[in-house]
């Protein structure tokens, strides 16, 4: 979006934000465009610019054991953005500096906790791109026997589908600074 774009869209001043956010989509965007966009409305020299993707959840043994592979058989439907996001944001254009305190802009690395259900695990899935562009190619990658799959590994150890369990989510920040020059 260009800066025309941008204030017409959204009613900012040139250089009036301290911070912009942005998750789990950078990957999508036209980079160059974008940061012209943030350069602009960020406050000069230390409006920040926060970004940060998530990467596989784990579980625990059994169910991770039944996601690696049913993930690596959805590789054909992700689009090539998405090797960004597998390389938790290392090697997407970042043209900001450091914030103070730190000599590089990340990745940093935290952990999300979700808890979630076997539905809502699912759910989740239902929810990739990879999964709809699967579907809009008339491909089910939740099969009965994927679904039958996770439902064995949910349920390992005693507890049912419905039980919850804490699933964990790698997240992947990259943060710096506008500065001076920029």
């Amino acid at each position: 979006m260009s800066i025309d774009e941008l204030q017409q869209k959204v009613p900012i001043a040139q250089s009036s934000l301290d911070l912009v956010t942005v998750g789990q989509a950078m990957h999508w965007f036209d980079l160059p465009k974008f940061y012209d966009s943030v350069k602009w409305a960020l406050k000069k020299p230390n409006g920040l610019i926060a970004a940060w993707c998530y990467t596989n959840m784990s579980v625990n043994g059994e169910v991770d054991a039944e996601f690696g592979p049913f993930y690596e058989e959805s590789q054909p439907y992700w689009e090539e953005a998405r090797k960004l996001v597998e390389d938790k944001y290392r090697s997407i254009y970042f043209p900001f500096g450091p914030v103070d305190g730190l000599d590089h802009t990340g990745p940093f690395e935290f952990v999300a906790e979700r808890v979630m259900t076997m539905e809502d695990l699912l759910t989740y899935i239902r929810s990739w791109s990879a999964y709809n562009t699967a579907k809009e190619k008339g491909v089910e990658l939740l099969t009965e026997e994927v679904v039958e799959k996770f439902r064995v590994a949910w349920n390992s150890g005693g507890g049912d589908e419905g039980d919850e369990k804490v699933a964990k989510f790698p997240i992947h920040l990259r943060i710096g600074k506008v500065g001076d020059l920029n």
